[in-house]
């Protein structure tokens, strides 16, 4: 195994500071000030009260050092790009595997982050034992009792935010067909936050999900649930608004105002997986718009009071997922394939200089 070297924030900090944008729009960057590009984000967001986190591919954590070093000093947070998910750690039945996820956590602790667990209920990354098997409802909810309780024991103490269930639901606001609700029903949800909070009720408990940052369907449904698990003693701690956004479609518009619907439930809300990808080449004029979707998923959070973290889904184009995932689309980091910091980067800088915010739940 290899040594993770511990690292200052200021020495990277430093590095990305002196580095020039990776764009040459003439106002590009002007924003940050000049005391605000020589502070990490982690720093600038301490300011705010919040976490500032980046997902992190722990194979490029092991063998790229200056990702490392980014990681190590730039975030407050970390959450595991995949090292969590079931097919990963139970990848035969009974065969558990937390060695990587182990790694994470130690790295996390060496550098005073925070780790945000990802992910426990999911209708994807699944074991094939699982989806292959043939299994009776009894079984099938006993398996997913003790996936959830023995992940959740085996890290206690150690997780700052569990993602419990991700993804539930439909663009329309029903139920997702899943292996989840065709065996167990609806009420795998609730069973599935019970069982995590007897496993570590300290742990915060989140519910996540893609395109619910703005009013809509999906968003009312997932509102809803969280009302009605709270007002059942079901203890959800908080809503993950994922934030994949792409230019391309135009950036959304009542963000803040649909963050606030939530922030008045009482429950903490995060930017859990920020990126803001666009249809390849990029050029001055993407790029800038991409540093105003970052900026608006930041402005929202900024404006809710219990909104804890804010979270990129990584923080560099050299391990993106999205040009696998999305033909012909990509650069959606904040920092590009050699680690330059792109006007996304500046503006997150510039929107959490100075600023102050009401104050947050822990």
């Amino acid at each position: 195994m290899k040594v993770l070297r511990l690292v200052t924030a200021a020495a990277v900090t430093s590095t990305l500071a002196l580095l020039p944008l990776a764009t040459a729009g003439p106002a590009a960057g002007a924003e940050a000030s000049a005391a605000a590009r020589d502070r990490p984000l982690r720093q600038l967001a301490a300011d705010d009260r919040l976490r500032v986190g980046t997902a992190v591919d722990t194979t490029a954590l092991a063998e790229d050092a200056p990702y490392r070093r980014i990681a190590g000093s730039e975030f407050s947070s970390v959450t595991p790009e995949n090292v969590m998910k079931w097919e990963v750690i139970e990848p035969r039945r009974g065969e558990y595997d937390y060695a990587e996820a182990d790694r994470l956590v130690r790295f996390a602790e060496r550098h005073g982050q925070k780790v945000r667990g990802h992910v426990l209920v999911w209708h994807s990354q699944l074991p094939s034992w699982l989806t292959e098997g043939d299994f009776t409802k009894e079984e099938l909810r006993e398996i997913l009792r003790r996936h959830v309780t023995d992940t959740v024991r085996h890290f206690k103490g150690r997780i700052w935010h569990w993602d419990v269930v991700n993804e539930a639901f439909n663009e329309d606001g029903t139920l997702r067909d899943s292996i989840w609700l065709r065996e167990l029903g609806p009420g795998y949800i609730a069973d599935a936050f019970r069982w995590a909070h007897e496993a570590d009720p300290r742990a915060k408990l989140f519910y996540n999900d893609y395109n619910i940052e703005w009013a809509g369907p999906k968003s009312d449904a997932v509102l809803d649930l969280v009302r009605t698990l709270r007002a059942e003693g079901v203890p959800v701690d908080g809503v993950g608004f994922q934030g994949h956004l792409g230019i391309q479609y135009g950036l959304p518009g009542g963000v803040a105002a649909n963050f606030q619907r939530f922030d008045a439930l009482g429950v903490q809300t995060a930017v859990t997986e920020a990126d803001v990808r666009m249809v390849m080449p990029a050029d001055d004029e993407k790029l800038r718009t991409q540093a105003e979707g970052y900026r608006l998923l930041l402005d929202a959070c900024l404006r809710a009071r219990h909104c804890v973290s804010f979270t990129v889904w990584g923080f560099t184009d050299k391990y993106s997922w999205v040009p696998d995932t999305f033909e012909g689309e990509g650069a959606a980091n904040i920092l590009d394939e050699t680690y330059r910091p792109k006007p996304a980067y500046r503006a997150l800088q510039a929107a959490l200089a100075g600023r102050a915010r009401p104050t947050t739940s822990g």
